[in-house]
């Protein structure tokens, strides 16, 4: 079946105010008039600026993370009702970030699947393996047991809030790319973990995105492959020409 294709810039900790908000100023207009799915998530001090921007706009607001807890004594975390409250519609969960540098858990992520789909958010989901696990042989032992643990307890009728970003982690901002071949072989076997774990329909539904170091000249050939349905860029989302030139691959 043709899913819609589905690109996500995940903006990480770069800019100031002035900058965020003019590259999210450039993309409004840049982006006018595609046809697929568009996101981007600012650092949450930028989340407030950029959302007026992209009001109205085909562009999704999304957020980096968000704790688990509704409120209350927890120094430093954010709720998924404040990213309500700036306009946020998307969060990012279970980046390999998250779980290498502030140890987050496969529980953990997997409350926070939970906590945001309970509350109207909706989630893209990383998952991806270590290059001394690729090496072993091991990268879909890693991503079945990420995505099994992820999804634990959601419902079938709840997948169309959540989307998968495959990200082998050894491609993550390193210039490395997983081939077009080795890439769409990953996500063939994600797609069909999920096929298990739920039914074919669902299995065809899903948008599984890549997310390794996807760039405007790699993008058109692993956009082709019939199981990858967009990308969660990090560095070519900072530049308007470069993220454009992707989604407009992804808009074909």
């Amino acid at each position: 079946m043709a899913r819609t294709k589905y690109v996500a810039g995940n903006w990480k900790m770069n800019m100031d105010k002035a900058g965020a908000v003019a590259l999210a100023q450039g993309l409004v207009e840049s982006l006018k008039g595609l046809n697929a799915k568009y996101m981007i998530a600012p650092p949450f001090v930028y989340l407030d600026a950029v959302s007026q921007v992209v009001k109205g706009s085909n562009i999704i607001l999304g957020a980096q993370n968000m704790t688990v807890t509704d409120n209350g004594a927890h120094t430093g975390a954010i709720s998924w009702a404040m990213l309500k409250d700036l306009g946020v519609e998307t969060v990012i969960l279970g980046h390999s970030e998250r779980r290498d540098e502030f140890n987050e858990s496969d529980k953990l992520i997997n409350e926070k699947v939970h906590k945001a789909l309970d509350n109207g958010l909706d989630v893209v989901l990383c998952i991806g393996e270590l290059y001394s696990q690729r090496v072993a042989g091991v990268t879909n032992q890693i991503c079945e047991n990420q995505v099994k643990e992820g999804f634990a307890g959601v419902k079938e009728d709840q997948l169309s809030h959540i989307s998968i970003a495959y990200e082998p982690v050894w491609a993550i901002g390193t210039g490395k790319t997983a081939t077009p071949a080795e890439a769409q072989e990953v996500h063939a076997f994600v797609r069909n973990v999920i096929k298990g774990l739920y039914s074919q329909k669902a299995a065809d539904e899903i948008k599984i995105l890549y997310g390794g170091s996807m760039n405007d000249g790699n993008a058109e050939e692993l956009l082709a492959q019939p199981d990858i349905d967009g990308g969660l860029i990090g560095g070519a989302s900072l530049k308007v020409d470069k993220f454009t030139t992707i989604c407009k691959f992804a808009s074909k």
